[in-house]
């Protein structure tokens, strides 16, 4: 709201300077955007006025404001002769040359309009200067005064070309359906059975709150007008002005909140205007069609509760001060005051509402420094806190750079990774959540996996010149059943940093495959890699990861591998790239958490015996299985097994087609006694027969 200070003046007598109102209305609560010289010594200060204010999206609403703050009286608009802020004294009544109806009370709850003989020029240049320094160009004297008395009261109005309605008649009502109405910026636009419009006798002549239509709009030869000035249901403004498109000055103050009692004072205002500049004379009474009055709301405000929330025992006399000078009656009663609250204060509901007034306005700057009374211990802290910065140290470590990612996305991007929602079982999660009022159809669905934002998230990375790019994102995913929360890594580039004593190699799935090992093994749960298919991983080059112990074993609880080329290349990535990314459940991975125990064991006094053993087995073979039934075999041993691992892989001379030789190091070690060359030598070959059988494995 841009307030010329030459205007705030005519309501209240403030002598303070630009820079100092600005100050004192922003220690209230509104913040200042900036403050702008004029010619003359006048100056603007534009506030940003938050949703809940709409009474202060006017010059009057700002100087009651600005007088509660330093105490000053308010230059109220009145009829009274010599009044700074003159009001016409019309009567209301009716009027046998304009018919105004309602027919849809809920949506319009009052309608008012005043018929004027006219002759249309350019406004005086105080006038035009006011709204230029405002934000708003002049068009017309007629049109002027609307916008005047918009800005100035904060009523929205429209002037109607009265030869161009037929009847003539003003009715609110529904539009019809496919109705179109051509508004004041030469759109014609489709109107939905849901909207209101403002229509004569025969069709829409407006979209009520939000534009006027073309049709009815003043010209040069309009001689007779008829100004509307009407209330509207916030809601209905709301939708319909996201519904055509539509955000205007109108449109802002309806769908927030205008005052239900304000529009006849804005007619006599505009009147007033008119008559000033000699732009025309009223024709008759003001026509005002209000079926079910509304009135203020009083609310009790308690004393000792008011020292309670703020902390601080007010003066009675600063209570009442400030609840009238903002335009509330107080009354004494009993603990405390009855304050009627009137309608222009649609943010006022509640004894809440009340005390942050007075707190606003007494000064939140007295309220002493004290530290809470604690009157219970303190809660646990939530355990997804430390098991979050457990996984944020861990991935860290490993390189990475954390990513914020919105939870809203394009249902196209969520489309691409929906079974990563369910963490690699295919078909399981095929609905995606919604969002019933998205703000753009890039955000119109609610994440079911973090891989979307992430991958969006490398290629933005790329775009820009980086050439290794290791994200990852901690957050939550979204399905029909609930929210869980995820970990996701996303890699591209270099598998290790260039170093001059060698060239670089690029990311693998072993890279990944790593970093999701080095988690779990933080989180204490031990996890195996089984293939798994999906459509946006690379077949061969991905892997669910599955619970290896507890009562859950075998659930699934993430997916690891190469994002596919064509899903690369659709999120902005370059063609030659390879992302490889990984993800998992860390709420899943909370309850399968194995506690380890914390008693200390000696170090082993008997030598351990290692064994190398090499075989040939199928290249399509995953390495888990393989792991897995050596650890099978290696349950009761003479010599007990106490670590396996592959050191070596090899295909080429001396391998069958289709075939691989491993290389695979066991360790045997007792607790109580030195191994003998028989016992070793009798586990192994438990361990290769047991390969034999299982997995048809040759010995090299």
């Amino acid at each position: 709201m841009r307030l010329v200070l030459s205007w705030l003046r005519e309501f209240v007598d403030v002598k303070a300077s630009a820079e100092e109102i600005a100050e004192k209305i922003g220690l209230r609560g509104f913040e200042v955007a900036s403050i702008e010289a004029l010619d003359g010594g006048d100056a603007v200060i534009d506030f940003e006025i938050t949703a809940n204010r709409p009474d202060c999206l006017s010059v009057l609403g700002l100087a009651r404001e600005v007088a509660t703050a330093y105490d000053l009286p308010l230059a109220r608009p009145s009829t009274a002769a010599g009044a700074a802020v003159r009001l016409a004294s019309i009567p209301t009544g009716t009027s046998d040359r304009l018919k105004v109806t309602i027919d849809d009370a809920d949506l319009c709850p009052r309608f008012a309009a005043a018929l004027a003989e006219v002759t249309v020029g350019t406004s005086p240049g105080w006038m035009a200067a006011r709204l230029l320094a405002a934000g708003v160009r002049p068009i017309s004297s007629i049109v002027d005064i609307t916008n005047y008395v918009n800005l100035e009261l904060g009523q929205p109005m429209h002037a109607y070309d009265l030869a161009r309605l037929a009847g003539p008649e003003l009715r609110a009502r529904r539009a019809k359906p496919g109705e179109h109405v051509t508004t004041l910026d030469d759109v014609e636009r489709t109107l939905e059975p849901e909207m209101l419009v403002i229509a004569d006798r025969d069709r829409a002549q407006g979209i009520a709150g939000v534009m006027g239509g073309a049709a009815s709009e003043v010209s040069a030869a309009t001689t007779m007008v008829a100004f509307e000035s009407a209330y509207f249901k916030p809601a209905s403004v709301r939708r319909t002005s996201k519904r055509v498109g539509l955000k205007t000055e109108a449109s802002s103050r309806f769908e927030r909140g205008a005052d239900v009692n304000g529009q006849v004072v804005a007619l006599q205002r505009a009147i007033a205007l008119m008559e000033q500049i000699g732009a025309g004379r009223p024709v008759g009474a003001i026509i005002d069609c209000y079926p079910q009055p509304r009135g203020p709301k009083t609310i009790h405000l308690r004393r000792a509760r008011l020292a309670l929330v703020l902390g601080i025992a007010v003066p009675d006399e600063d209570v009442v001060r400030i609840l009238r000078g903002l335009g509330l009656e107080a009354a004494p009663a009993g603990d405390g005051w009855d304050a009627v609250a009137p309608t222009f204060r649609v943010d006022l509901l509640r004894e809440a509402d009340l005390i942050e007034e007075v707190g606003r306005h007494y000064g939140f700057d007295k309220l002493e420094a004290t530290f809470p009374v604690a009157t219970q211990p303190a809660p646990p802290p939530d355990p997804r806190v430390p098991r979050d910065r457990l996984v944020r140290r861990v991935l860290t470590a490993a390189g990475c750079s954390e990513a914020v990612t919105f939870g809203f996305i394009e249902a196209k991007a969520a489309e691409l990774f929906v079974s990563a929602s369910d963490e690699g079982t295919p078909g399981a999660f095929d609905r995606l959540v919604r969002i019933a009022n998205p703000l753009s159809a890039k955000f119109d669905t609610l994440r079911p996996s973090l891989l979307p934002g992430l991958v969006d998230a490398v290629a933005h990375n790329r775009r820009h010149g980086r050439r290794d790019v290791r994200l990852f994102e901690i957050g939550t995913r979204f399905s029909p059943d609930g929210e869980t929360r995820g970990a996701a890594v996303a890699w591209t580039g270099g598998g290790a940093g260039e170093h001059w004593s060698g060239g670089s190699r690029e990311v693998d799935f072993f890279d990944v495959k790593g970093i999701v090992e080095q988690l779990c093994d933080a989180l204490m749960v031990p996890i195996r890699f089984a293939p798994v298919r999906l459509p946006f991983l690379v077949a061969g080059q991905s892997a669910s990861l599955a619970l290896a112990e507890g009562a859950q074993k075998g659930a699934v609880v993430g997916i690891a591998g190469q994002v596919t080329p064509a899903i690369a290349d659709a999120r902005g990535l370059p063609r030659q790239d390879r992302v490889f990314a990984a993800e998992l459940n860390l709420d899943a991975l909370a309850r399968a958490l194995v506690q380890a125990s914390d008693a200390a064991r000696p170090l082993p006094r008997h030598p351990q015996v290692v064994r190398d053993l090499s075989i040939v087995v199928a290249d399509a073979l995953p390495a888990e299985t393989i792991r897995g039934t050596i650890l099978a075999a290696g349950r009761d041993l003479p010599a007990p097994l106490v670590a396996s691992g592959f050191f070596d892989r090899y295909q080429g001379k001396g391998v069958p087609d289709g075939a691989v030789s491993l290389s695979i190091r066991l360790t045997f070690q007792a607790a109580d006694r030195t191994l003998t060359d028989a016992e070793v030598q009798k586990s192994v070959e438990t361990i290769l027969a047991a390969l034999v059988e299982r997995h048809a494995a040759v010995q090299r």
